[in-house]
């Protein structure tokens, strides 16, 4: 990148911070915007802007949501006594794939990681127990993600819910260990959330 316009440069340096995304990765996604007309990248621009100024966390369920209420808390059609507790926002998205869950969810925003120096008051913990105390619920769901990050916040959550005598179960494991939702097929998906199982 050294021989590149300083430009050109800064550009691949931007989308190198992005995750998953390597040094060659980066060339081709800045080269493919260089490519783009003015009003193309004006667009695109336009659309991070907009995303940025408008978007939101659900004062609920921690989802990011364009109304101070996500489309999911609102609705009269879900199950409010079942909330579904996952990582981040993109996990809504996969688990909805399925649809046959019909509860709601809350959105950690993360996982607990002493090493990055990711600690219970910087996920969004305090806002289920704010939750769980005003309101009715009947199950609480754990879908985290079985790496060794997601089982130290799954065991620390179940911990924590014990005093509440709510029914706290977490999706099976037909989700390899080390395995991120993300990436899971909805098929698979749908097994470990009909074969979960209640943590005692």
């Amino acid at each position: 990148m050294d021989q590149m316009a300083t430009p050109l440069s800064r550009l691949c340096e931007h989308f190198r911070k992005m995750p998953g995304i390597g040094r060659k990765s980066a060339q081709k996604l800045a080269f493919y915007i260089l490519s783009l007309s003015d009003e193309e990248v004006k667009d695109f621009v336009d659309a991070i802007t907009d995303a940025k100024q408008k978007l939101m966390r659900c004062k609920i369920c921690q989802n990011i949501s364009d109304t101070p209420v996500c489309p999911i808390c609102s609705s009269e059609k879900r199950d409010k006594s079942l909330i579904m507790v996952v990582e981040d926002a993109k996990d809504v998205l996969v688990m909805e794939k399925m649809r046959e869950y019909n509860g709601t969810y809350h959105v950690l925003d993360g996982v607990l990681s002493p090493i990055d120096g990711i600690g219970p008051e910087d996920l969004k913990i305090k806002e289920l127990l704010q939750r769980i105390s005003n309101t009715d619920i009947k199950e609480i769901i754990l879908a985290i993600s079985p790496t060794v990050s997601g089982e130290t916040t799954s065991l620390f959550l179940s911990r924590l819910l014990k005093p509440f005598n709510i029914k706290t179960t977490r999706i099976a494991y037909g989700i390899p260990v080390g395995a991120d939702l993300e990436y899971t097929d909805e098929t698979t998906l749908l097994r470990a959330y009909e074969g979960r199982q209640e943590i005692l």
